[in-house]
């Protein structure tokens, strides 16, 4: 579902942007708006990050091969990645140069006044359609969780990455909405210039806010505090024993890896404990399908060792059980 709707609102921003795109750049050539200019600059990114995220998609559907045997997932992270790194480059630094240099030349709007109106009144309508779709196909998704949660907990990087593009796009054209016509009504190009310069720290902000947020991915997160719990009542639920730890990694927002050493008895037959296995794995995976790779550990139970935390590094004995409850 997260990856449909994210192609969906991909699609709808890639759409908004390439046309807003050109009508931006001829309202640049037509006043010389240095606002008109940075919008442009602005489309310009987000359509080679939508690009991007298509890419990105496409490729992390490669089957694994023996130089990379848990697949090729994790490419949805670095495309991600890459879209942050543009937007900051190419969108805000950009957008704050190009401010820097109407500060220091302002130059009013004589002419064509109406276009870059026009354009920016249409672009926001165009922006929030893309917005609502982004919102619409991430609900599901979001659940109960705050959309600050939502952006920061997601192990799928295409809503978050979309919504923050999709916000910013909208509050970039009311602020270059801002500098145009303060620009217009005032005759002074320091507005211009204001307007750049807001766009461009927007820009910077939301840049800076990916760039954690998937650098996080890159480096492997374990899955969220809700799953957790499902693959530990999972555990609990089978005949398995006694968690002694368990580790969880996302290999891709839909591929979880999860590790798990388990406590069982001493006289326990193999066939007794691989039963156990896949009865404890099937359970696993209908609590959460994402958990594709699961690999179970049995050893003996020792209840004098010490408690160890789960999905934590183990501290000083490797065998603490997590529960000592029979």
């Amino acid at each position: 579902m997260s990856t449909e709707g994210g192609t969906k609102a991909i699609l709808a921003a890639l759409g908004a942007n390439l046309g807003l795109g050109v009508t931006k750049f001829a309202a640049w050539a037509l006043t010389g708006s240095s606002s008109m200019l940075a919008e442009g600059i602005h489309s310009v990114a987000d359509s080679g990050n939508q690009i991007l995220l298509l890419i990105g998609g496409r490729a992390a559907r490669k089957q694994a091969t023996p130089e990379h045997p848990f697949g090729y997932a994790r490419n949805r992270y670095f495309y991600a990645f890459m879209v942050a790194i543009v937007l900051f480059l190419l969108g805000g630094l950009f957008s704050l140069y190009e401010a820097y240099h109407k500060f220091q030349h302002p130059e009013p709007i004589e002419s064509w006044q109406w276009v870059p109106i026009v354009v920016l009144l249409v672009g926001i309508g165009l922006e929030g359609f893309s917005l609502r779709t982004a919102i619409k196909e991430s609900l599901p998704v979001k659940g109960k969780q705050s959309w600050a949660r939502f952006i920061r907990n997601s192990r799928s990087p295409e809503l978050p990455v979309i919504l923050l593009e999709d916000t910013a796009a909208l509050l970039g054209l009311l602020f270059a909405l801002f500098g145009v016509s303060m620009t217009i009504v005032t005759h002074n190009g320091i507005w211009d210039a204001i307007g750049t310069a807001m766009i461009g720290v927007l820009l910077v902000i939301v840049a800076v806010i990916l760039v954690r947020e998937t650098k996080s991915m890159l480096m492997g997160e374990a899955v969220t505090p809700e799953n957790l719990a499902r693959i530990k009542k999972a555990i609990a639920d089978s005949r398995m024993g006694d968690l002694i730890h368990l580790r969880t990694m996302h290999l891709g927002p839909d591929d979880v890896l999860v590790a798990a050493k388990v406590g069982v008895e001493a006289d326990a037959s193999a066939a007794d404990v691989a039963e156990r296995i896949d009865g404890a794995e099937r359970l696993i995976r209908d609590a959460v399908p994402a958990a594709r790779l699961i690999f179970i550990e049995p050893d003996v139970y020792r209840a004098s060792v010490t408690t160890d935390a789960a999905d934590s590094p183990p501290h000083g004995d490797d065998d603490a059980p997590l529960s000592t409850e029979h």
